[in-house]
This record gives structure tokens, C-alpha cells and sequence, in this order.
């Protein structure tokens, strides 16, 4: 008997800095310290039968990282309600898990299913004017080519089909902050290279925080979150603070909590 569960967590502060290998290395360290039957591949040297969804870029915080883990055990032998109260305790500060529930057999894996993300982009040194004329430049544009590097040649892709919202939300102590949503199928655009894009006309601006609040599968009214956001909640929104400039590199970002019935979530999506 086997069953898979699907955890979604959050990833803020400063250990936004841990990789995405290490990140994993944590969270089968705390699968054994909570003690579940994670089962195991065959062979020469098994490995827990843990997946994991869109890579997170070093730096990047994130209120929607997602985890498939197989566990060895009937379906009706594990609390899954119960599982974020045990694992949090083993995860490392900043690491915090929202929800788990159960994945239906045939569900795609979450590399396939997501379709898109939503991102809080900073903007830092620029004045809040000048990067709202950048957005409706860039909106406007035809084209938005960067190079990139494919088997040791660079390449020139456009990704101005992959972006799919821009949009200024406020601004911040230090800067400015959008809200994005970026294509992740054929061709993903970068949270960075869309800052970098519209820093390019901005004299001395440059990138500041960044963090995922969402992923998404299914396409425009179809879509919906792997699992559903926590209830009223709106995500990470330097914005929305009002008190003294954090230290960008050091403060753990604010939480702001807003109903959105847009983001109400549903169950887990199997296309």
C-alpha cells in the first residue's frame, strides 16, 4: 500500500539564501526526524520517493513551494490534516508548511501541471514614475529578447509571450514593488530578467527582493492553485508595510492579509 501526499510551504527570510539542493537535503531531514514511512526507490542506493515542484532561485522567497512525498502506509493510516504541526518543528526557520493533502492517482507531477506563477518584484533606486513609464513600455513592446545559454552556445529567445501581467503595487521603503505573472510553459520567463529589462532604462536601478506568492495550473478562468492558498490570505507585499526600511537583506518580509475570493483556491487540480 502506498500514498502520496502533497505539502505546500513557505520559504522567507534568510533562508532564502539555501539552494534548492539544500532545501531538499532539509526536508529529508525532516521527514526522518518526523518519523513518517517515506518510502523508498530500488536498487544500489535508494533514495526517498520525494518530488518536488519549479525550482526556487537562490535569494527568492516563496509563500507557494510545493512537495510530492510518497509514503509507504495505507491511505487511512496517516493524519494528513495533522502533518504540518509534525513537520514544522523539523524544518529549519523560515520554512514553515501551510497544507497537505492527499493526490489522487493520475495526478500530473507538478513540473508538468503548473502553467504559471505570480511574483512580488522590487525595483530598487528608481523613482516609483519613472518604473511605471518601464512597465507600459515593456507591455507595449513587440518583443522582449535575452540571451541565454543553451549546451555551452548562447541562444536569443523572446519572452514577451511569457509575460502574461505587470503591474506597479506600490511603493516600497527602498524602491518600488510590481506584481508579475510569468508563462512557465513552452518558455519560462525569469523573474530577473524582467526586472533586468526594465532596469535597462533606468540610470542606477536595479533588482531587489523577490518572492513567488503563487504557482498555478490550468490556463486563464481554468486555472487554479496545486493547493489552495490559506484562508485570507494575499501573500508577501513589501507595499503594504508601514513601518521603518527593513534591512532588505536581513528582515523577514510582511505578511499582508487580504480576502481575495480570486485565490479561494479548490481542490488539487489533475490537469
Amino acid at each position: 500500500m502506498s500514498l502520496r501526499v502533497r505539502l505546500r510551504f513557505s520559504k522567507l527570510g534568510k533562508v532564502r539564501f539555501t539552494s534548492h539542493r539544500d532545501t531538499a537535503r532539509c526536508w529529508e531531514r525532516a521527514l526522518r526526524r518526523a518519523e513518517l514511512p517515506v518510502a523508498y526507490s530500488e536498487g544500489f542506493s535508494p533514495r526517498p520517493k520525494v518530488s518536488f515542484g519549479l525550482a526556487l532561485s537562490t535569494g527568492h522567497e516563496s509563500l507557494g513551494e510545493y512537495l510530492d512525498v510518497d509514503l509507504a502506509t495505507a491511505p487511512d493510516s496517516v493524519d494528513v490534516d495533522a502533518l504540518p504541526a509534525r513537520l514544522d518543528p523539523a524544518l529549519p526557520a523560515g520554512i514553515a508548511v501551510q497544507g497537505a493533502a492527499v493526490v489522487p492517482p493520475g495526478t500530473p507531477s507538478l513540473q508538468e501541471a503548473v502553467t504559471s506563477c505570480r511574483w512580488r518584484l522590487e525595483v530598487v533606486d528608481a523613482d516609483p514614475g519613472e518604473v511605471d513609464a518601464a512597465v507600459e513600455r515593456l507591455l507595449a513592446a513587440d518583443q522582449l529578447l535575452v540571451q541565454r545559454e543553451r549546451k555551452g552556445r548562447p541562444v536569443e529567445l523572446d519572452l514577451r509571450p511569457a509575460l502574461l501581467h505587470l503591474a506597479l503595487a506600490g511603493p516600497t521603503p527602498a524602491g518600488t514593488e510590481l506584481v508579475a505573472e510569468l508563462a512557465t510553459q513552452p518558455t519560462a520567463a525569469r523573474p530577473g530578467e524582467v526586472v533586468a529589462a526594465l532596469c535597462a532604462g533606468l540610470a542606477g536601478a536595479s533588482g531587489g527582493r523577490v518572492c513567488r506568492t503563487h504557482q498555478f495550473t490550468g490556463a486563464a478562468a481554468e486555472r487554479r492553485e496545486p493547493l489552495p492558498s490559506p484562508p485570507g490570505f494575499d501573500g508577501w507585499s513589501l507595499a503594504a508595510t508601514a513601518r521603518p526600511a527593513p534591512d532588505r537583506m536581513e528582515g523577514l518580509p510582511d505578511v499582508r492579509r487580504t480576502h481575495d475570493p480570486a485565490l479561494a483556491g479548490g481542490p488539487i487540480s489533475t490537469g
